[in-house]
Order: structure tokens, then C-alpha cells, then sequence
């Protein structure tokens, strides 16, 4: 298996051939095709989409300063208003009764930046990003239920994730905020459901991976991709940005409306993504995070100097001793060292699950959810989860290795992700990164200066020091 990035010149050429009387869009992936180049593992090579698993289901009480968003229009006549309540929206009153009934009380930051414009009319295209936990997956799930017309008995939205478990999650989060809505049809374009031949769905959304969903439209024509009115992106720097995929966008964008509305969201751009969003999204209004604000406040990073594994573990054990940890979630480079990790820390009592690449997707989720339970305290993964999962309990995450990409350069993409699984929601969380050479030491110090956040040293042997961090 290789990583390779798109061909954005062949692509684009591709693109114009197909575009001159479409102006919409669509991606689409292949779940094993991009891998986690810092693992020396053969075995821990997850593809970019199978670090996607997540449950973005949002609670009461979002927190994101109003610095979080740069905002970009590509229309200056077209004004970017914003609400401070879910009433101001205009909802169907079943809809707004769904979104009380999950805990919201107000929207958060971006929602209340992007949800008019998601909601006006005549609709309006956007590109996203915004960190995980402040309110993505509420915000597009939202203008999805609002722009279903019940009276017609066909699919008229589409929502691509990269991961059957991301699809899945998704789909509760929907459910949930359509409660009191009946008339409005769901389905799963997932592994596992399969439909007979000559089916036509009378569903309003189909919430699916890209090669379910191409195989219903295009193949088996169990609905029609024109008719699409609202198509939604989530995870989109991992479903453009990865190998294999060119073919999918193309096919599936040659088939829908130009009137279509497009949504995109991701927590992380890097700028080839970004252009290449731009140049098939028709006009969009693109909010995005300056870099420099993408590692939340609320987030306290430490690092911690040590000479070896088995010091790592020593470091490990005091932090436990000496703190109250609710849950933690512990990163390595590869299968080798998490087994040998979970071994030694369930030697000394503690309650702890392990997943790595070499899990199928069954496997996986019966380890989050003993998670997610309490079950076990701490989950110990590789970069399978980087990108992911969402438990509210999760208060300290531990790099036990540093990401590093191919060159063994730091991967600042994944240590955003991978710090992001605490500091869930505005709470505060605790990041601590075990370094154990002057290399690694670099990594620490370039993943600083890119973010412009400070990481301090940590003296495990200070045990007042290390008291203090969990009183912060």
C-alpha cells in the first residue's frame, strides 16, 4: 500500500472537460487508500479514512471565542449574518423541538455563522473548517433537515463520510435532531445493507460511504443523483486529498445539478485541498481557522523528557498516581509498542482497551463502545483513531510517540486530531507528549512554533508539579 497525493493538473483538466454544463460537485473515496506514514509497521499503516471513526454527537453548553473563524467571502454583496438563537432561524417547529431535546441551548460559533447562509435562499455553497467539538456535525445535519421537502417520496440529500462508523454516527446525530419529525426518511448506504435490484428509495437522506452511494446511483439507479438538492462532505480534506479517489469526484460530479447545494467540513485544509475545494465548489463562502488558532485553549500541552520506553511508562505511571484522569486515550506508533504498553498497564491494574489496524470494523466499535462506557479508562490506539472519537469523558490524551510524517518530520495535521480527542465541547483537557531523543525534541519544538501554542516542560520527579496540571 502507498500514499500519494491527487494529480491536481490532470484532474483539473478532467474536470473542465465535464464542467461545461455542470457546475456542482461531488467526492468520493476509497477507504483503504491513503496510510499513516509515520508508522514503521507494516500492520499500522491505516488509510487516512479509517482514522475517521467518530461519534460527533453535540451537548449543551458549545464555548469558542469569537476569534476561532477567519472568515472569506468570495461575494462581497452577499452579507454574512449571524444569529444568537435557533428560533431566529425559522425553523419547523418539530425541527426546533429535535435540537432542544438534544441539550442545545444556543448555536455555537460557527453555527451561528454558517447556518443562515446554509439556510437562505437562494442556498448557498460553503466550505468549512472548524476544530472538532464545536459544532460541525450539528450545523450541516441541521440544513439537511431543513431543506427536506416531504412531499416528494425520492432522495434529495446525500451526506459522503469516509468510514462506515463516521456514516453511522452521523446518521444517529440526525435521528436524534429529527425526533419529531416522522415524515422525514433516512438511510444507511453502508456495508451490510443491501437492497434488491429494481429497488426506488422514497428516502429523503441517504447518509452513506462513496462507494455504497455510487454503487446505488450510478449501478444499480436506485435513485437519481440529479435530483440531489443538498450534498454534504464531512471528513472532505481526507475524501479529496487521498489517492484513488479522482475517478469517484469526476463521475459523481458529472451527475449532479448545477443548482445543487454543496457543503464541506473538515477540521483540517492544507492548501492544495483548499484550492482544489475552491475550484469545483461554485462560489462558496469559505470560514476557516487561522493555523495558528487551531489548537484550542482549553487545551494544556505538556511535554515530558525521558530515555527510554520503559521511562515513558514511568512517566505514565506517576501522571496516574498523582492526578485524577477520568478517561485517556494513549498514541503510539505502532501495534508493537501499544501491545506492549497495554500490557504493562494492565500488570499494574489499570482498565484498558487497545485498537489498532489489524481490527475489523465489528472488533472496533465493540472496543469504543466498552469505551465509551467506562469499561475501560484508557484506550491505547494508533493513528486508526487520530482523526475521531468523541467520548465527553475523555480528559488527558497521551503521545506516547510523536506523529511524524515519511521524512520522520512532525505530521501537524495528525497531532491536531489526535490532541483534539480531549478539550471535548469548551471543557479543559490535557495533552502530554513523552519524548524520548533530541529528534523527537525538534518534532516538539516545530509542532510549537507551527501552531504558536506553548508546550511546557513537565518534571514527572516534581511531584507538586505534576499535582498542579490536574488542579489547572
Amino acid at each position: 500500500m502507498t500514499s500519494e497525493k491527487v494529480n491536481w493538473a490532470a484532474l483539473a483538466d478532467e474536470h473542465e472537460k465535464l464542467s461545461s454544463n455542470v457546475e456542482g460537485l461531488s467526492i468520493d473515496q476509497n477507504a483503504s487508500s491513503k496510510i499513516d506514514n509515520s508508522s514503521t509497521d507494516e500492520d499500522q499503516a491505516p488509510s487516512a479514512a479509517e482514522q475517521s471513526l467518530l461519534q460527533k454527537i453535540l451537548r449543551k453548553g458549545l464555548i469558542e471565542s469569537t476569534k476561532d473563524l477567519k472568515i472569506q467571502r468570495k461575494d462581497p454583496n452577499s452579507p454574512l449574518y449571524s444569529v444568537k438563537t435557533f428560533e431566529a432561524l425559522n425553523l419547523k417547529p418539530d425541527l426546533l423541538k429535535g435540537v432542544y431535546k438534544m441539550g442545545f441551548s444556543a448555536p455555537s460559533k460557527i453555527q451561528e455563522t454558517a447556518l443562515p447562509t446554509l439556510l437562505a435562499d437562494p442556498p448557498q455553497n460553503l466550505i468549512a473548517q472548524s476544530q472538532s467539538g464545536t459544532g460541525k456535525t450539528a450545523a450541516f445535519v441541521l440544513a439537511m433537515l431543513s431543506r427536506v421537502d416531504t412531499t416528494k417520496p425520492y432522495p434529495q440529500v446525500v451526506c459522503l463520510s469516509p468510514t462506515y462508523e463516521l456514516a453511522i454516527q452521523t446518521g444517529e446525530v440526525a435521528a436524534q435532531m429529527a425526533r419529531y419529525c416522522p415524515d422525514i426518511k433516512m438511510k444507511y448506504a453502508v456495508r451490510g445493507e443491501d437492497l434488491p435490484r429494481g429497488t426506488k428509495l422514497d428516502d429523503h437522506i441517504i447518509i452513506g460511504t462513496p462507494g455504497k452511494t455510487l454503487d446505488w446511483s450510478l449501478k444499480y439507479r436506485f435513485f437519481d443523483l440529479s435530483k440531489i438538492t443538498v450534498f454534504v462532505l464531512d471528513e472532505a480534506d481526507v475524501m479529496i486529498d487521498t489517492q484513488g479517489h479522482q475517478d469517484q469526484c469526476i463521475r459523481i460530479h458529472k451527475m449532479l445539478s448545477s443548482k445543487c447545494q454543496m457543503m464541506f467540513f473538515s477540521a483540517t485544509y492544507d492548501e492544495k485541498v483548499m484550492e482544489f475545494a475552491e475550484m469545483i465548489v461554485t462560489n462558496p463562502l469559505i470560514m476557516r481557522l487561522m493555523r495558528e488558532e487551531e489548537c484550542l485553549d482549553n487545551i494544556k500541552q505538556y511535554y515530558v523528557k525521558c530515555n527510554s520506553e520503559e521511562e515513558k511508562y514511568a512517566a505514565i505511571r506517576t501522571i496516574y498516581s498523582l492526578i485524577t484522569v477520568g478517561q485517556a486515550i494513549i498514541f503510539c506508533r505502532t501495534k508493537k509498542t501499544a501491545s506492549w504498553l497495554s500490557g504493562k498497564m494492565k500488570q499494574d491494574g489499570h482498565g484498558v482497551a487497545m485498537i489498532s489496524g489489524e481490527l475489523n470494523v465489528d472488533e472496533r466499535i465493540k472496543v469504543l463502545d466498552r469505551f465509551r462506557i467506562g469499561d475501560e479508562r484508557v484506550l491505547i490506539t494508533t493513528n486508526v483513531l487520530a482523526r475521531g472519537i468523541d467520548v465527553s469523558a475523555v480528559t488527558m490524551v497521551v503521545n506516547f510517540d510523536l506523529p511524524t510524517d515519511m521524512n520522520r518530520k512532525a505530521d501537524y495535521e495528525t497531532y491536531l486530531h489526535r490532541i483534539g480527542r480531549t478539550g471535548r465541547f469548551g471543557m479543559a483537557g490535557i495533552a502530554i507528549n513523552l519524548i524520548d531523543s533530541d529528534e523527537m525534541m525538534t518534532v516538539c519544538q516545530d509542532i510549537e512554533k507551527h501552531f504558536g501554542k506553548k508546550i511546557i516542560l513537565l518534571d514527572t520527579e516534581n511531584e507538586e508539579e505534576v499535582e498542579k496540571i490536574g488542579d489547572s
